[in-house]
């Protein structure tokens, strides 16, 4: 069995992924600062569960301090660093984009820094479908180039691949950078859209309706994201020094790098996202619409041809599944 460092290990995804590896044998060191920037409470909540497994303790501070972070590594010497830990949403960047330079940049070459130092065996860490920005051409590929951003938490995300390709040449350090496609499940962020519907919904509120409904996202369930963060943490990339030159792309290199998508590979309309909570909820939802919102895209769609050939795997949990048991948990954690 492993070691694994899971930052942001008390957030929506780092929770499910610490979880899984947990039931799987693995020894997992969780790090979270535990910041204000949605609910603390489920945050603690998700922490309270985590800290009954035995293999199981969390380290709480911040990845901008790289004094206490390189000692954490020196002293548990991680077989794998699992990077989840970011200052998150679109929207949040256009207000507050100091939070973003400091989280999403400062704190991610602290983690290179770590890595390096302390030889961990790989660095997997979160991208996003964010990095695509307005890409006309659909299904979004990794080959694809992603140099025109068009909110700051993308143009932190394309950092974070180019910083990490960086020391995959530079030090020899396995990294695989993942970009998620609108993660939702149970236990998921109050800032995102399945769960602001679903409260607003259940207290009888309106809700923002952004692009009349017309926007499509390639949403995917938690379970299927830990399992493509697991199989490709596990699938440790190689250096490929006889690459021909043709076939060096964004998503791989000469150096020891891969970026994968993980989505559903099957977009919805939010329309129809919004008719199933109203199905699972049984109500139906007073809707305000609004204009597209600034760093927003009409569009996002995964192709995960590289994540299905080089890990063998595919999400495929259908949305109204998804739903019905994201529904279900917030009844149940809220009591509504």
């Amino acid at each position: 069995m492993s070691k694994y460092l899971i930052t942001g290990a008390a957030g929506f995804i780092g929770f499910h992924t610490a979880q899984k590896l947990l039931s799987q044998g693995h020894e997992v060191v969780g790090l979270d600062c535990v910041n204000d920037y949605y609910d603390v409470t489920l945050k603690e909540a998700r922490i309270e569960k985590l800290e009954s497994e035995a293999n199981y303790r969390l380290e709480r501070l911040s990845l901008e301090n790289l004094e206490p972070l390189m000692e954490l590594h020196q002293a548990e010497k991680f077989d794998c660093v699992i990077n989840l830990a970011a200052q998150a949403g679109v929207r949040y960047s256009i207000e507050n984009p100091h939070a973003y330079v400091t989280s999403n940049l400062v704190g991610f070459v602290n983690i290179l820094e770590a890595c390096r130092h302390t030889e961990v065996g790989h660095l997997v860490y979160a991208s996003s479908s964010s990095v695509y920005g307005s890409n006309k051409k659909i299904p979004f590929a990794t080959e694809d180039s992603v140099d025109h951003p068009i909110s700051l938490y993308a143009a932190s995300k394309k950092s974070n691949e180019l910083m990490a390709h960086t020391y995959s040449h530079l030090y020899n350090l396995p990294t695989t950078g993942l970009r998620f496609f609108t993660v939702y499940g149970p236990w998921g962020r109050p800032d995102m859209a399945l769960f602001l519907f679903t409260k607003a919904i259940l207290e009888g509120k309106p809700i923002n309706v952004f692009n009349h409904g017309k926007m499509r996202r390639d949403f995917t369930y938690i379970d299927d994201i830990v399992e493509g963060i697991i199989r490709t943490a596990q699938s440790v990339p190689q250096p490929q020094p006889e690459l021909p030159a043709a076939e060096v792309t964004p998503s791989n290199s000469h150096a020891p790098y891969k970026v994968y998508n993980i989505g559903n590979n099957e977009p919805v309309e939010l329309m129809r996202m919004i008719e199933i909570i109203e199905e699972c909820v049984g109500q139906k939802a007073e809707k305000i619409m609004m204009e597209m919102q600034p760093g927003d895209v009409p569009q996002t769609y995964a192709d995960i041809d590289a994540l299905m050939k080089d890990v063998g795997f595919k999400p495929s949990t259908p949305i109204e599944v998804g739903i019905k048991n994201f529904v279900d948990w917030y009844r149940d954690f809220y009591d509504a």
